[in-house]
């Protein structure tokens, strides 16, 4: 029997648009995501490095662009959060332990907190018993010290605890430690089907 669910963020909850962000990029003159970004990429998810590092890291290829182009571009990729989403949480919060995992940075909860509207965004973390986004962890996932952090703070039982997640790796990732997962097909699942699943 289940008795808490661990969720990740983009992609369950709020929609992404992978594709606008390349697009916005590749008007910037940025064509490739190359090895130097991808390890820089890493670096801001894990905290390592701040926005204004990351930025100039990204101005280093389009020199020509200013930073806050720079910004509104890492920022396409943030789409919008179906309401019945939050109204599917309300009906677990009373019935299971709560908590949100995401592999994201600074940049991205600010433009989603701005998104959806700081009142909505705070009623959404306000379901979780606790709240744990890479870039404070410090780790991020498929690293299996992240999944291993939440299950030992928590005092959870992985038998009795449920990821939830569109990413395979992730998941497997998880399921490794013995958690019980769910990964979301996009365009073909939603969070909300859950109740459908019999995982519960």
């Amino acid at each position: 029997m289940i008795e808490a669910i661990i969720f990740d963020l983009g992609d369950v909850f709020l929609n992404l648009n992978h594709q606008a962000s390349v697009d916005a990029f590749k008007k910037l003159g940025l064509n490739d995501w190359n090895d130097d970004l991808k390890a820089k990429t890493i670096s801001f998810e894990t905290g390592k490095i701040d926005e204004l590092q990351f930025m100039k890291a990204l101005q280093k290829y389009i020199p020509n662009h200013e930073l806050s182009e720079i910004r509104d571009a890492w920022n396409a990729i943030i789409v919008d959060f179906p309401l019945e989403r939050l109204e599917f949480l309300e009906k677990l919060k009373n019935k299971y332990k709560l908590y949100l995992l995401s592999n994201t940075n600074q940049t991205h909860i600010d433009k989603f907190e701005h998104r959806v509207g700081l009142t909505f965004a705070r009623e959404f973390y306000a379901h979780f018993d606790k709240i744990y986004f890479s870039y404070e962890m410090k780790v991020r996932k498929p690293d299996t010290a992240v999944y291993n952090l939440i299950i030992q703070q928590n005092n959870l039982k992985p038998a009795k605890t449920l990821y939830v997640d569109d990413t395979l790796e992730h998941i497997e990732a998880a399921k490794a430690l013995g958690i019980n997962t769910w990964q979301i097909i996009v365009g073909q699942e939603d969070v909300t089907n859950l109740f459908d699943k019999k995982i519960l």
